[in-house]
């Protein structure tokens, strides 16, 4: 039988720890709606410094941002695998390895993608500006779609196999043990028959990069010259994984402006924190050391969040002696388009909220962190509070500011209305809000920027459409943001584990 949940919840003290992140946001609502009708002053007080608050940390995150932004249109003009010829850097942790020594493992799972979907996603490494006979490729069926699947798998295999150093395709058998159906299982799988392979081989293990891939992930052709140079040039490379940017831009032409806002606001949440590596969790498409996934015992098969839950895996593993590095050359991915506008909404719902479950990995810090005394307690701290802090914040913040910001005014008598602060709350929210715009304004030009070119045939105007949807945002931001995140925290509280939703891929 598949198990549904964490492995850790038949325990009663993991399970009160999975109620926190819920209650902070349940109780932070219900606070506000007690504190506008019986203490409406104290609440626009609290509302306008909130709004103060968030107005600041704007300002923080668009300086992070144009910074990554920086980083990134320079490290895409490099040629770095000219870069790795001319400069030849060796790894003082590598068992002094030239990167032409190195073998990039790619894991590609696949759950009823169509062949067009892999197709541009192999196109994509065949058209890397690296050597392909470097490349071992790992790609992961599922049983339950196996005629499918491997009628796909053996079309790439044939079309494509014969690039690339090795090429292996396996069926991740269905309803394994303690397994969730999803990306990280079926990775797992893979990953445990690629070290046979890999043994056979006679590889060293601290000679391969792994990289963790979605199916429909497109890498830039200078990725893996880039992510060579950064595992070579970095002075623990095992002890570090490596998170580039990801765009959702291979569909974005033909997606709608609800999901493309949505996904743009991924993107550039992911490049404001990659310019705060302390902060920065895995997330989707990665890359890391294969020596590190091993011993680490590879992903963990029975949650749907793997992609972050790998990082502190290792972090624990190093008793705090991991990070991850920033790379700025981008992987890109699919917009939600399933080809009608309502099931693509629904979908991007679906896709959020499984991001939003990445609160999961709160119980599991509070857990573990608290039996590992090796790991400095102000790292264990700050790694906490980015979590806590950031799920609680995509929660509530849009229903605080926007809905709910104004509920004091209504309640409040006409002695607390004729007072400076009520008189002049509404002014002062109304210029804060219009304020945080500049934020938005400058979001939505860099958008502009990451945008592929136009398809033949399309007018020019649409770029001006790209600019416009941007006013949508702060309503997906409660639709897309708040609402799946609220629904995903108070499944965790209640025991309604989410299972692994794959998105649709359309072409």
């Amino acid at each position: 039988m598949i198990s549904s949940m964490p492995r850790l919840s038949h325990k009663p003290l993991y399970r009160f720890l999975e109620t926190i992140p819920a209650t902070l946001v349940w109780g932070s609502f219900i606070g506000a709606i007690i504190l506008s009708i019986f203490a409406p002053l104290i609440a626009i007080y609290i509302i306008i410094l909130f709004d103060l608050y968030w107005l600041i940390k704007v300002v923080y995150w668009l300086v992070y941002l144009f910074n990554s932004y920086r980083h990134y249109r320079t490290d895409i003009r490099i040629n770095w695998l000219s870069k790795l010829e001319q400069e030849d850097p060796i790894s003082n942790d590598t068992a002094q390895s030239h990167w032409n020594n190195l073998y990039h493992l790619i894991f590609l799972p696949t759950y009823k993608e169509p062949f067009e979907v892999l197709d541009t996603t192999f196109k994509g490494l065949v058209n890397s500006n690296y050597p392909k006979d470097k490349f071992i490729i790992a790609l992961g069926v599922e049983e339950w779609d196996k005629e499918h699947g491997l009628k796909v798998a053996q079309k790439i295999k044939q079309k494509y196999g014969n690039y690339f150093f090795k090429f292996w395709i396996t069926v991740h058998p269905k309803n394994l043990p303690n397994e969730q159906r999803g990306k990280g299982s079926n990775n797992v799988f893979a990953a445990k028959a690629a070290q046979k392979e890999i043994d056979k081989l006679n590889i060293a293990y601290e000679k391969i990069i792994v990289s963790s891939f979605d199916i429909d992930t497109i890498a830039h052709k200078e990725y893996f010259g880039h992510l060579t140079y950064k595992f070579l040039t970095h002075p623990k490379p095992h002890n570090t994984s490596y998170q580039p940017v990801a765009l959702f831009n291979n569909n974005i032409w033909k997606s709608n402006p609800f999901t493309r806002t949505v996904s743009n606001g991924t993107t550039f949440w992911l490049l404001t924190d990659l310019s705060r590596p302390d902060r920065l969790f895995t997330f989707s498409s990665h890359s890391m050391s294969w020596k590190t996934l091993v011993a680490v015992g590879f992903w963990e098969a029975d949650i749907v969040t793997e992609d972050s839950r790998i990082f502190l895996q290792c972090l624990l593993h190093y008793n705090g002696d991991y990070a991850v590095t920033p790379m700025y050359v981008p992987v890109s991915m699919d917009t939600v388009e399933t080809g009608s506008f309502w099931s693509s909404i629904y979908a991007v719902y679906k896709q959020q909220r499984r991001w939003a479950w990445g609160v999961e990995n709160t119980p599991y810090m509070m857990w573990h962190f608290r039996f590992n005394k090796k790991i400095p307690f102000m790292k264990k701290f700050k790694y906490f509070f980015n979590q806590t802090e950031g799920a609680f914040s995509l929660a509530t913040v849009p229903i605080l500011i926007t809905m709910l910001g104004r509920l004091p005014l209504y309640f409040a008598d006409k002695s607390t209305q004729s007072t400076v602060i009520a008189q002049n709350a509404p002014i002062v929210l109304d210029w804060l809000l219009t304020t945080a715009m500049v934020g938005l304004f400058a979001t939505a030009v860099i958008s502009i920027v990451f945008l592929p070119p136009i398809p033949k045939g399309e007018s020019k105007h649409r770029y001006l459409w790209m600019f416009l949807q941007w006013l949508l945002f702060p309503v997906n931001m409660i639709l897309f943001g708040s609402v799946p995140a609220i629904e995903a925290q108070t499944r965790l509280a209640t025991g309604k584990y989410l299972g692994f939703h794959v998105t649709k891929k359309n072409r």
